[in-house]
């Protein structure tokens, strides 16, 4: 049975998740490229497009995670 009332995900959190979540989709999406680059021709290269653009989605949570971090010290 759901809560009454869910606990919302923090900021960070939330930004957290996303690196996680995209962390794991380039990784998938790694083995996929892996698995068509032999055979080559367009959907290869539209793997390998999406693998780029995982990977620079991915940057982009990284870099808005550190931004939540807590200062260190």
């Amino acid at each position: 049975m759901p809560a009454a009332h869910p606990r919302r995900e923090t900021d960070l959190e939330m930004a957290l998740r996303h690196v996680v979540e995209g962390e794991r989709r380039v990784v998938r999406q790694r083995v996929l490229v892996a698995r068509l680059a032999p055979s080559g021709g367009e959907t290869a290269a539209l793997a390998e497009a999406l693998l780029a653009d995982f990977q620079a989605t991915l940057e982009v949570h990284r870099a808005h995670l550190a931004r939540l971090m807590p200062p260190r010290g």
